[in-house]
C-alpha cells in the first residue's frame, strides 16, 4: 500500500441558490490555487432566519 499524504484546506461557500450551489462556489474558488483536488467534505451548514423563526430567502 502506498504511503499518502493529505492537506486540510477550510472554506467557506455560499449562494443564494442553496447549499450544492454553494459547494460548488467553494470548490470552484479552491481549484484555481489548489491542485489534484479529488475530494470534499461538508462539516457545518449554518442558514439566516428570518422573521418568526423561518428560512431567509
Amino acid at each position: 500500500m502506498a504511503n499518502h499524504v493529505y492537506a486540510i484546506s477550510e472554506l467557506v461557500g455560499s449562494s443564494p441558490d442553496g447549499l450544492e450551489a454553494a459547494v460548488e462556489n467553494a470548490v470552484t474558488s479552491a481549484s484555481t490555487t489548489v491542485r489534484n483536488l479529488g475530494w470534499f467534505e461538508v462539516t457545518e451548514i449554518r442558514g439566516h432566519l428570518g422573521d418568526g423563526g423561518r428560512v431567509a430567502d
